[in-house]
């Protein structure tokens, strides 16, 4: 496609943006502007990206960034009109608006109350693995970051023992927490984690994967001795097994602290 002519991008970002109090019209513009910068030579028979499982306008990325930075400010003064365009982005079912509606959640403020609703719903209902991990770490932001006892206790019901659909959520929201280098509260994230890399389902071999790298990266003592702990005291097998399985994708200090606790087992 031709190159994105940026003076012309944020006048249609800002104009759109004037929308904001008027979703169905917003969707109707944004539509036009999507269609307007589509990668054709990219676009396949079904309209459908490769890596997603929704309907996709095959957009450069840039045009969607234009888009946010222009919602950005709306949307964290104006929480009742941010949902409603939030809603009707949803409903509009493709890639581009699943994603910004997720960007729009992340800029509400935690104290609106219909938030961790849209969440909850949404986050249950999505198939997309895209908009999953931005629902999981662009729309939990403010909450993660003003009001870190409710994120947590939100990601504790995700990660309850006997919640297991809902421990890859809770796994992926816990992963910016975690990167994020001012936190240090950290034993209550291994309580959290616990059960789920003791119960081991190979389904969240990934998920493990990357909250144990990103553990280790910030407190490499204490989550060698974790996983050291967990390995001498769990009595189900599967959790070896996993350990075992996502060993070659861990820092070598730690692949070789646990090689060795788990061939005295």
């Amino acid at each position: 496609m031709p190159a994105i002519n940026l003076a012309k991008l944020n006048k249609e970002a800002a104009q759109l943006a004037e929308l904001f109090d008027e979703p169905t019209v917003f969707i109707r513009d944004l539509r036009e502007i999507l269609e307007s910068y589509v990668n054709r030579t990219l676009r396949t028979r079904d309209a459908v990206a490769a890596a997603s499982t929704l309907p996709t306008y095959r957009t450069p990325s840039v045009i969607l960034h234009r888009i946010e930075s222009e919602l950005s400010p709306l949307a964290k003064e104006n929480a009742d009109q941010a949902l409603e365009l939030a809603d009707q982005l949803w409903d509009e079912g493709h890639l581009e608006t699943h994603l910004l509606a997720a960007f729009l959640l992340g800029h509400i403020s935690p104290k609106e109350e219909r938030l961790l609703a849209r969440l909850t719903v949404w986050t249950q209902k999505v198939r997309d693995p895209n908009v999953r991990t931005s629902l999981l770490t662009h729309s939990l932001a403010r909450l993660r970051k003003e009001t870190p006892d409710e994120f947590l206790a939100l990601v504790t019901e995700w990660l309850y023992p006997h919640r297991e659909q809902f421990w890859s959520n809770g796994l992926q929201a816990l992963l910016p927490l975690v990167k994020n280098p001012t936190y240090e509260n950290l034993p209550p994230i291994f309580n959290l984690i616990e059960p789920v890399l003791e119960a081991a389902p190979t389904t969240l071999q990934k998920d493990i994967q990357n909250i144990v790298i990103a553990l280790y990266k910030d407190a490499p003592t204490e989550t060698s001795y974790f996983l050291k702990s967990l390995i001498k005291k769990s009595k189900n097998p599967k959790t070896r097994i996993l350990l075992r399985r996502i060993l070659p994708a861990l820092p070598p200090p730690l692949q070789e602290n646990l090689q060795k606790e788990l061939k005295a087992r």
